[in-house]
């Protein structure tokens, strides 16, 4: 299976977090929004996101190792549509983190912060 997923995240506290040994990110506690593809393989994707033993690789993988994916919502499709999701989410979210998860394309972020009820109603448009 192929495709793009979107993953509700929990973090419970205010955390600052390093990425590699280079970039030092501060996160508000709150939800997230993060948006990623996988044209090969999604359903190993989306288990390893789950999964809390892992290589660290993508800064996903860094947050995720303080916070909870509490949901995942996924497209099966060959393209990829991660970025046209994030730009559709980038417009009607202010809060976005520049540069995270994006550093193979040209988009501001793929990761949003807002209220779990926001972050949910813009899913399910």
């Amino acid at each position: 299976m192929k495709g793009c997923y979107v993953l509700l995240i929990e973090l419970k506290e205010d955390r600052e977090i390093l990425f590699g040994r280079r970039r030092r990110q501060y996160f508000k506690k709150g939800f997230y929004l993060y948006v990623g593809s996988a044209l090969n393989g999604l359903e190993n994707r989306i288990n390893r996101h789950l999964s809390k033993k892992k290589k660290l690789y993508w800064h996903i993988d860094y947050l995720l190792q303080y916070a909870n994916v509490i949901s995942v919502f996924y497209i099966e499709s060959t393209t990829r549509m991660e970025c046209l999701i994030a730009e559709s989410l980038s417009k009607k979210l202010s809060s976005t983190v520049v540069g995270f998860g994006c550093s193979d394309c040209n988009c501001k972020s793929h990761l949003f912060y807002g209220s779990k009820k926001k972050l949910l109603s813009l899913i399910n448009e």
